[in-house]
């Protein structure tokens, strides 16, 4: 199956498709330094990259119409400033709004399927009308707007189309959610916003894989069967204390199906346990693990328990006002997470290596989609598209007989 990967960074998304069988005809992504990673584990000869036809330029200037009619999945996380919470949430009239090109890119390619990634706030009360008329325009491609036409009458038109119930010319059958990686395995509390299409005319029923990782089943493994700090070897006096809050949602647990919980959210630590101290010599013996000093504790700006998920890491030009980069042990200590303990955080693999200083790869990896995330949502998409062209061959095959 082949796939268009647009807004490439550093490669989250699109080494979740490599991973689960998709093959880029193109990857793209206008940041230098993002691409520079990619470059450099190409030369690496990392085995997920090294085949990727990387282009780095603006999506807006590619011309995609080689490829009309010949891509399974379009795939990408459009910049996220105009939504996102520490954005000025400017949504359509933000420069930076990438939406317009990711449809334009779909109405080219026509691809069978297209999965798009973005912050929670795309979902925000006050983006509800410009969230419904990207949604209808991934619905109908190709009813565009027309000169002179303000967003708002585009819209209109849109939902005209919508509810005629008329299916004509490139359409798409939508959905999105907002989904929480922690709940597919990953240590991190990172809450983003996928919309999912599949062209109509292939005839699909898809909907987003269960979750299968709970935040009760992780209190269980702590504070019940204690398997959590037996596998870690952590005695009691070492644990970190329980808040009264987490106290009453422990004593609920005992009228919970534990059957039905799913696995336990993955933790910090568990996502770092074997990682030695970024400031002893061991610290050497990985990749991007060098300690970064000036790590501080203030009003709101908290950092990351370890034994919890992770807060969202993020990609702040000024900083993460909320210290989502920063480690915070059980006693207090505090430190900010090195580049391979946040790569460990994002599902990133030890072998995958990130080209810049400490703050120019943390932000690649602010942006980035979780690995283990992408995995799963562009392995469902897979079994779907698989399904649709089995189908599709066993038909004419009973046709021609």
């Amino acid at each position: 199956m082949k796939s268009i990967e647009l807004f490439a960074g550093a490669g989250g998304l699109a080494l979740g498709a490599s991973l689960t069988g998709f093959i880029p005809a193109a990857v793209i992504e206008w940041d230098k330094w993002a691409c520079d990673t990619v470059r450099e584990n190409q030369e690496r000869r990392h085995p997920l990259v090294l085949d990727w036809p990387l282009h780095e330029q603006d999506v807006r200037t590619f011309d995609f119409s080689v490829f009309s009619g010949d891509i399974d999945l379009v795939a990408g996380g459009p910049p996220c400033q105009p939504f996102s919470l520490g954005g000025k949430h400017r949504a359509y009239s933000d420069k930076r709004d990438m939406f317009p090109s990711t449809i334009d890119t779909i109405r080219a390619v026509r691809p069978k399927a297209f999965l798009i990634e973005n912050v929670k706030g795309l979902t925000r009360a006050n983006f509800a009308n410009y969230l419904q008329y990207t949604i209808l325009q991934l619905n109908f491609p190709e009813l565009i707007i027309k000169k002179n036409e303000t967003w708002i009458e585009h819209l209109s038109r849109l939902e005209k189309q919508k509810t005629s119930g008329r299916i004509r010319g490139l359409t798409y059958d939508v959905i999105y959610r907002v989904v929480n990686a922690a709940d597919y395995g990953v240590p991190q509390k990172r809450e983003r916003v996928f919309i999912v299409g599949f062209r109509h005319d292939i005839d699909v029923r898809w909907t987003f894989p269960q979750a299968t990782h709970s935040y009760n089943a992780l209190l269980y493994s702590q504070y019940k069967d204690e398997s959590y700090w037996e596998k870690h070897k952590i005695c009691k006096k070492d644990r970190p204390d329980i808040d009264p809050r987490t106290k009453l949602r422990i004593l609920k647990l005992d009228t919970l199906d534990i059957e039905n919980m799913g696995s336990p959210w993955r933790t910090v630590r568990d996502a770092i346990y074997d990682l030695p101290d970024p400031r002893s010599d061991e610290a050497r013996l990985y990749h991007n693990h060098e300690f970064q000093s000036g790590a501080r504790l203030y009003k709101g700006h908290t950092g990351s328990p370890l034994d919890l998920p992770a807060k969202t890491l993020k990609a702040g030009a000024h900083g993460v006002p909320g210290g989502e980069n920063m480690l915070v042990s059980p006693a207090g200590e505090i430190r900010y997470f090195t580049v391979r303990e946040a790569a460990r955080i994002q599902t990133f693999p030890d072998s995958y290596i990130f080209h810049g200083a400490w703050t120019e790869t943390m932000r690649q990896l602010g942006n980035a989609v979780p690995v283990t995330l992408a995995r799963i949502m562009m392995g469902s998409v897979a079994e779907k598209l698989v399904e649709a062209e089995t189908k599709k061959i066993v038909t004419k095959l009973i046709g021609a007989a």
